[in-house]
């Protein structure tokens, strides 16, 4: 029947009515849909306090200069959407650079490195509900029990449709947000008798600018998400011009943001960075001791920041593995959409299942062989957002060294020494620094294997592709092939495209 539908001998490439619904998002939802995915209230609940401790009273300039890092890397992953706007993000960006062993490296290291960072963020949602619950209702669940709960209920908003599903993230963040904003306005009128903008002053960070490199790797990890936007382009209205702008918007909204809330912090702690170190979660703690209610309502946004950091970025990250099912580079099974809500269900479950397998595979080794015999959601949280973290930025590296080659292969006409030179090696030269932070000798274990354990998975990776790409040339051909904004993608796969 397809010869009605098409020109004789012409047929859709693999994989064309594996499409995505198209127009599902406006420059909003996903602008709202990063910044949840970022989560703001959960990383800066559990990454403020080593911050402040590394950089003292002046850390909220460790968070500055993350986000100029961040920015710099915005600008590669905005010139990338305008020229290839695609669901592959990073893996389309760097396969259409260096060549199809490079997509499929960059697939498995990526989705990889996004599983494990994402797995925290599964077991933080269960663990900070259960801190929650204990402390207001006196009950005691285990973290575990509430983490497979929530994550089931977050994976059936997600099948259901990407618009339900973004807007869903979007509503968890702006009540957050509205939480985070209050209380810190709230904690500095309490304590105008003695501001001060010392908390930015270069003279005050501890130990010089040496002080802000150590905690410079977690103060990238709380942008972590940044990127959220590019993997939705095939949704999107106009992704050409509004995945950009959704990039720009986030950041610039994310640094403003978290320069208030580690201010307000400082401050309602007297600019005593010892005393801030000893609280468990200092937003929270100054929050308690401004008003006691303050600390409820900042519990609730710790709780909704979880929840919409996982729907968020389980959407985005999903559709990275998605579309490399999708294009052949992984199992063409994992590439296959619901053919009436068009959600990629297959890719979405299995991105939740490996999570959930790395995290009870994470805890069976604590009880195995770890010191406590047990693992609580929080250390989790750290120990695999920064094994997460480490293949994620080894991405990133690579993205910023793909784009110049791009644009001098392929569009050199639009090359720019700044945009496509500068602004991309300066960003390679930041992400140096929290790679070397993370890797160098001398950390304690588990820290200390995970720079090992990230270096086998990229020479792994490079195995595989290699094998796979001589096995099938037509890899070559197939990365990239599928853009947001292509024509109308109605006609059917030739039978026998997708097996």
């Amino acid at each position: 029947m397809t010869a009605n539908l098409e020109p004789a001998g012409i047929r859709p490439a693999p994989g064309e009515n594996q499409r995505l619904r198209r127009g599902a998002l406006g420059l909003v939802d996903i602008a709202a849909a990063t910044m949840a995915n970022i989560g703001p209230a959960m990383s800066f609940f559990f990454g403020f306090a080593f911050l402040a401790t590394t950089a003292g009273v002046a850390s909220p300039l460790t968070i500055l200069v993350a986000g100029i890092a961040i920015a710099l890397l915005g600008n590669t992953l905005a010139q990338f959407c305008r020229a290839l706007p695609s669901t592959g993000g990073f893996i389309t960006y760097v396969g259409k650079s260096f060549g199809p062993t490079s997509a499929v490296t960059t697939a498995l290291v990526a989705v990889v490195g996004y599983i494990i960072a994402m797995s925290s963020i599964i077991a933080i949602s269960g663990g900070f509900l259960s801190i929650a619950l204990e402390r207001y209702l006196h009950v005691t669940i285990p973290w575990g029990v509430l983490t497979v709960i929530l994550t089931c209920l977050a994976v059936l908003v997600m099948i259901r449709g990407v618009a339900i599903s973004t807007k869903v993230a979007g509503l968890f963040f702006a009540f957050e947000m509205l939480v985070l904003i209050v209380v810190s306005v709230a904690v500095i009128i309490h304590h105008s008798g003695h501001l001060s903008l010392t908390p930015f002053e270069p003279s005050h960070i501890r130990n010089g600018l040496s002080g802000l490199a150590p905690g410079f790797p977690l103060a990238i990890y709380l942008f972590i998400g940044w990127e959220n936007s590019a993997a939705l382009a095939e949704e999107t209205d106009d992704p050409r011009r509004n995945v950009p702008r959704a990039i720009f918007l986030s950041i610039a909204i994310m640094v403003v943001s978290y320069l208030l809330f580690a201010y307000a912090t400082v401050t309602g702690f007297g600019y005593d960075i010892d005393k801030l170190s000893q609280a468990g979660v200092p937003f929270i703690s100054v929050a308690d001791t401004t008003l006691g209610v303050l600390a409820f309502f900042a519990y609730l946004a710790g709780l909704t920041s979880t929840l919409g950091a996982l729907i968020a970025g389980v959407n985005a990250q999903a559709r990275l593995l998605f579309n490399a099912g999708r294009e052949g580079l992984l199992l063409r099974w994992i590439g296959r959409v619901d053919p009436t809500r068009r959600t990629p269900v297959n890719a979405t479950v299995t991105f939740v299942v490996i999570s959930m397998v790395v995290l009870g595979g994470w805890a069976l080794g604590h009880v195995i062989g770890g010191s406590t015999g047990h693992l609580d959601a929080i250390t989790f949280f750290s120990e695999s957002g920064t094994m997460g973290t480490i293949p994620v930025l080894v991405v990133y590296l690579f993205t910023n060294l793909a784009l110049p080659v791009y644009y001098r292969r392929h569009r050199p006409q639009e090359f720019s020494v700044i945009r496509h030179g500068v602004l991309p090696a300066a960003g390679a030269i930041m992400i140096i620094v929290p790679l070397y932070y993370l890797a160098k000798s001398g950390q304690h274990a588990p820290y200390s294997w995970f720079p090992w354990a990230s270096l086998a998975l990229v020479v792994l990776s490079m195995i595989y592709a290699t094998i796979l790409v001589r096995r099938d040339p037509g890899i070559a051909d197939r990365v990239g092939s599928i853009l947001a904004d292509d024509a109308e993608h109605s006609v059917p796969l030739v039978q026998g495209d997708l097996t």
